[in-house]
C-alpha cells in the first residue's frame, strides 16, 4: 500500500496493530479523523493516554476500575456471599450485560495453561481463596471456557476448596464447548447462569458414564 504522507503512514501502521484491523480499515480510520477537526483528534489521544496512566484494578476482585474498589464491588446492593470467578474482563461486561447476576466478580486474569508456562502462580487465584475465606463467601460460580485450560483451572479450585464451607457451582452447558463467554448471545448466557449446577454433580455424572 502506497501513502502520499509518511505521517498517514506512520498512523495506518500503528491503527492496525489493533485485533482485527486492517490496513484497509486503519486507513479508513486516519482519513475520518483528518476530516475532523483538531479537537476531534486531541480528545481521541488524550483518551488512550488517560487510559494507561490512570486505569487500575481493583483491590478486592481486580477488575478493572477508575478506583481502588470497583463500582461493582463498592455497590451495596450487590450481593457479596456469591462470587462469580471469571477469566478476564471481557466476561464481567459479558455477564453484566445479561442483567441475571447480582454478585460479584473475582478476575483471574487467565487460565491455567501449562504448555504456554501458566500456571496458578501467574493468576489470581490464591487472592481469591484468601477473600473466600476472608469475607465468608457462601457460593463460588465459576463462568469459565468449557475448554481444557477453563476444566484444568475449574479443577485446580476445587481441590483448594474443598475443605472451606463454599459452595462451588459452574453455569450450565448452554455455552458450547470451546466457546469463550463474550461471544455467547445474552439469553444464552443468562440462562446458563440462573441455571448453573453444582460442581461436584458434574463430576459424579460424568464418572458414570
Amino acid at each position: 500500500m502506497n501513502f502520499p504522507s509518511k505521517l498517514i503512514e506512520e498512523a495506518v501502521q500503528e491503527l492496525s496493530k489493533f485485533p482485527g484491523v486492517g490496513k484497509k480499515s486503519a486507513l479508513r480510520m486516519v482519513l475520518y479523523l483528518l476530516k475532523k477537526d483538531t479537537e476531534t483528534a486531541d480528545k481521541l489521544g488524550h483518551s488512550i493516554i488517560r487510559l494507561r496512566n490512570e486505569i487500575t484494578y481493583c483491590t478486592r476482585c481486580y477488575n478493572v476500575s477508575d478506583a481502588a474498589v470497583c463500582n461493582i464491588c463498592s455497590n451495596p446492593k450487590r450481593d457479596n456471599q456469591v462470587i462469580c470467578v471469571v477469566e478476564d474482563l471481557k466476561d464481567v461486561m459479558a455477564i453484566e450485560n445479561t442483567n441475571q447476576f447480582f454478585g460479584t466478580y473475582h478476575v483471574l486474569g487467565g487460565l491455567i495453561n501449562p504448555i504456554y508456562g501458566i500456571g496458578p502462580d501467574q493468576l489470581q487465584l490464591e487472592s481469591l481463596i484468601e477473600r473466600i475465606q476472608k469475607e465468608g463467601t457462601k457460593e463460588i460460580i465459576m463462568a469459565l471456557s468449557a475448554t481444557m485450560e477453563g476444566d484444568t483451572t475449574i479443577f485446580y479450585l476445587s481441590k483448594k476448596l474443598k475443605d472451606l464451607d463454599v459452595q462451588l457451582s459452574t453455569i450450565s452447558k448452554g455455552i458450547a464447548i470451546g466457546d469463550e463467554l463474550e461471544y455467547a448471545d445474552e439469553i444464552t448466557l443468562g440462562r446458563s447462569i440462573l441455571s448453573r449446577v453444582p460442581y461436584r454433580n458434574q463430576v459424579q455424572s460424568g464418572s458414570n458414564d
